[in-house]
């Protein structure tokens, strides 16, 4: 293959010279007189190698080498230097020259030289290639693992909807069993109980499948310019009758002062509803020393947006349970549930373009964190809506 190869000398005596030389070695030459002709050569014709004098008027080969370090980092550069440079030679290889020549150069010693050069650049060619096969392997086998997840994701929430269909159908032949007794035995008794059995089960299969349409249907939200508070204030009052009478301490920390959010009020709702049921049953799975505790708290982001908290002092978590936490029809609590309340909270959030996190400690409890992005338009309070919405 025939290399492309520019030298650079102040004297045209010096260029003619080394250029009959270069051809006879079989390299494609061209020449320039001084750096900043050399920098237009190679825009143009991007050669591979660069020969260039150390001393020359104007810009001179130190930092003709920088420029082409920096501008096309591909390029090997030999540098000449006269005698006594050898300082300004070292200071060229610091600089990722790929070697020097001392004038005057010997054909043998100029030819040893390229030889070298073109070892190097070989070796880099080789060094990218061997790179780009290890990143085309890593982005294949991250495709794979992506999809292998993708898979076993699925996987998980088909067994664990054929469990809870299972448990269901579970209840109904239970009920039918009941009833069929209660018919050939003439016991009241019997079909009372199939009945509400049955009516039971009915009702946890629709409300299965209105979770599941829920679920899978993207919603459309209305979006208003609100108070991010509003959901939190709206869950403590909906719950403050509940938590007294079950003795749970049911506390508020709200920033006042926090800017107004787009969001869909109703929507933000649920999803603090959701995360303020798991915390119920969460204070209330085990009897406990402290009193049941619940903490709805709101504030500003040292960044740009909202975070509202729900935390609670109940049974907590360990590590094999918050890693499954969120797939769908797994529950962290021991009560019953489809374990869709974290999926729907969290694609509620996502809607909203925020995120849900959660923390957790085995018999410390649990805190669920919602955070919200802030608009740049957000301005003051005043109003709750976006003009013209």
């Amino acid at each position: 293959m025939t290399r492309r190869l520019l030298f650079v000398d102040d004297e045209a005596a010096i260029r003619r010279v080394f250029s009959v030389s270069l051809r006879d070695m079989g390299y494609e030459v061209e020449t320039a007189q001084n750096g900043e002709e050399a920098l237009s050569r190679i825009s143009e014709s991007r050669p591979e190698i660069v020969i260039s004098d150390i001393k020359m008027p104007g810009m001179g080969g130190l930092e003709l080498l920088k420029r082409i370090k920096s501008e096309h980092p591909d390029i090997e550069v030999l540098l000449l230097t006269g005698f006594g440079d050898m300082d300004t030679a070292v200071q060229g290889l610091r600089r990722d020259a790929a070697d020097f020549l001392a004038k005057p150069v010997q054909e043998e010693t100029l030819r040893e030289a390229l030889r070298r050069t073109e070892e190097r650049i070989e070796l880099k060619r080789q060094a990218q290639e061997y790179t780009d096969s290890l990143e085309s392997q890593v982005e294949q086998r991250s495709r794979e693992l992506g999809d292998a997840q993708k898979w076993a994701l699925a996987g998980q929430a088909v067994l664990g909807l054929s469990h809870t269909i299972k448990n269901i159908a579970g209840g109904l032949e239970g009920s039918i069993y009941l009833l069929e007794q209660g018919r050939e035995q003439e016991r009241a008794e019997y079909r009372e109980q199939g009945w509400e059995m049955l009516k039971s089960n009915v009702s946890t299969l629709k409300e299965l499948s209105l979770e599941l349409l829920q679920l899978a249907r993207p919603q459309s939200l209305r979006l208003e310019w609100c108070d991010p508070n509003r959901p939190l204030r709206d869950v403590h009052a909906l719950y403050a009758d509940k938590a007294s009478y079950q003795g749970v301490e049911m506390v508020t920390e709200l920033d006042p002062d926090l800017p107004l959010v787009r969001m869909d009020p109703e929507s933000m709702r649920k999803c603090v509803l959701n995360l303020v049921q798991n915390a119920f049953d969460a204070v209330l799975e085990e009897e406990k020393g402290a009193v049941p505790r619940i903490l709805l708290r709101s504030y500003r982001c040292s960044g740009s947006g909202v975070t509202l908290e729900v935390e609670d002092n109940g049974c907590g978590m360990d590590e094999g349970t918050l890693s499954k936490l969120g797939l769908p029809f797994f529950s962290g609590k021991s009560r019953e549930g489809f374990g869709l309340g974290v999926m729907f909270s969290k694609k509620a959030v996502m809607e909203h373009q925020g995120s849900l996190d959660w923390e957790s400690k085995l018999g410390k409890g649990t805190r669920f964190s919602v955070w919200l992005p802030e608009s740049p338009h957000s301005g003051d309070r005043a109003g709750t809506e976006e003009p013209g919405a």
